[in-house]
């Protein structure tokens, strides 16, 4: 009884995730004919930014060719992501109360808006911030040109980092109402909190003090936020 249980949800699971990456896949497919213009827009926050001259490169073989279709295929992973929020909830739905089941559709809104926000934040405001601090950092006898490889794995790493940090309310709020941590708890632990936040952007954001604050002090409004939203009435 439990195995046939066990084995059904294990279905379910791959059935869902198969849904997941169907997805992904047409997306991969017709993002393809439009790579070039997809990394011109993706590679504006740099390039807006470089001294007359300095360009993007390729330091691969394979990268002239390789970068536009790695960048497709971040650009449909991250249009999956609302996909992968609805799949997720309806895998675990059945396992709540009547009430829980109450907020499937709030919360889900809330969870697509709240990563996209975060992905853009880290998009249009983050990251020319960075890559500006950056250029005026080099000395005069560097020339700036970045890889196009590099690039789109610092960028990317920034953006998904900050979509998932800006998740924070919604697990806040799921934690509280279902009894795992309650609210006090929370409020307590605050002061260790902020520390893991400077942990978390320390290690999902690349090697500089102002990607991490940019990463951590979010996380800790956004939970600040949360608190608020998981108040009992």
């Amino acid at each position: 009884m439990i195995k046939d249980s066990i084995s059904n949800h294990l279905l379910e699971l791959r059935s869902r995730l198969l849904k997941v990456i169907v997805l992904f896949s047409i997306f991969s497919v017709l993002g393809i004919p439009f790579a070039s213009e997809i990394y011109f827009f993706v590679s504006a926050p740099l390039i807006e930014l470089l001294p007359d001259g300095s360009t993007m490169i390729a330091t691969e073989v394979a990268s002239p060719f390789m970068a536009p279709i790695k960048l497709v295929l971040y650009i449909a992973l991250m249009f999956s992501m609302p996909w992968l929020f609805y799949q997720t909830w309806m895998f675990i739905s059945p396992g709540l109360y009547n009430h829980e089941r109450a907020l499937t559709g709030p919360l889900m809104l809330s969870t697509v808006i709240l990563f996209f926000s975060g992905a853009a934040f880290a998009f249009f405001i983050v990251c020319p911030i960075i890559f500006k601090f950056f250029i005026a950092m080099a000395p005069e006898s560097i020339r700036v040109m970045t890889d196009i490889n590099q690039y789109l794995g610092f960028i990317f790493k920034l953006i998904f980092a900050f979509g998932i940090a800006f998740e924070i309310p919604i697990a806040t709020i799921l934690i509280v109402k279902s009894g795992i941590v309650s609210r006090k708890s929370l409020v307590k632990a605050r002061p260790y909190l902020v520390v893991l936040f400077l942990i978390i952007g320390m290690l999902l954001t690349p090697p500089d003090v102002f990607s991490q604050l940019f990463l951590a002090i979010p996380m800790w409004i956004l939970f600040e936020i949360g608190i608020l939203l998981a108040k009992k009435k």
